[in-house]
């Protein structure tokens, strides 16, 4: 037990049609369901905010949707309302094979705080437990797919890297939100952090 696929927030909201639509969102998963054989576990993250959650721009008066802020852990994107729990938004892709996950971690459900990494929240000291999980489960290797390339999958990314782990971003498993060239920083921090761009 060394490799692990990490399936990243493949939900309506994250697809065309969705609150926050990410441009070719629903092309990955398909893809993403014939590589789950091939690993020795699977593990899908959810992001599940509650309603009115502090990165919602419409919990700040005067901001709209993508504008930042600052708040107690940093700089902070504010988003349209999405993957409010228990919505159709916050529910995975109709289409994505939900079964064959070992482990469905769930984050951004602290009302105060943001969560792009499946493994910290975004003060960076909050941990989901990912990590324990995977070490106990012997994974060493990661695989990330999934949504956005730029946000929670380079998070998530980096901060495997920097955890040890042996982390890869299939590329053409994941799609991009690429927000003022987000896209593009995302790369370089991830290859800076070591991570490999497959």
């Amino acid at each position: 037990m060394t490799k692990a696929l990490i399936v990243i927030d493949v939900q309506n909201d994250f697809c065309p049609g969705g609150a926050l639509a990410v441009t070719g969102g629903d092309e990955i998963v398909g893809p993403v369901n014939a590589l789950m054989a091939e690993y020795d576990a699977v593990v899908l993250t959810q992001d599940w905010h509650p309603a009115g959650h502090s990165s919602f721009a419409s919990q700040h008066s005067g901001k709209l949707p993508f504008d930042v802020v600052d708040m107690p852990y940093g700089s902070q994107i504010l988003w349209p309302d999405h993957c409010v729990q228990g919505s159709p938004g916050a529910h995975f892709h109709p289409d994505l094979t939900t079964d064959r996950a070992d482990l469905i971690i769930r984050k951004g459900f602290r009302p105060a705080i943001d969560s792009y990494s499946a493994f910290f929240e975004n003060d960076h000291e909050t941990p989901t437990g990912l990590e324990g999980y995977l070490r106990t489960r012997g994974i060493t290797s990661l695989d990330m797919v999934g949504l956005a390339t730029d946000f929670c999958v380079a998070y998530s990314a980096v901060d495997a890297a920097k955890l040890g782990f042996e982390t890869r971003v299939l590329q053409e498993h994941c799609r991009a939100i690429d927000l003022d060239g987000s896209l593009a920083a995302s790369r370089e921090t991830m290859i800076a952090a070591g991570v490999t761009l497959a």
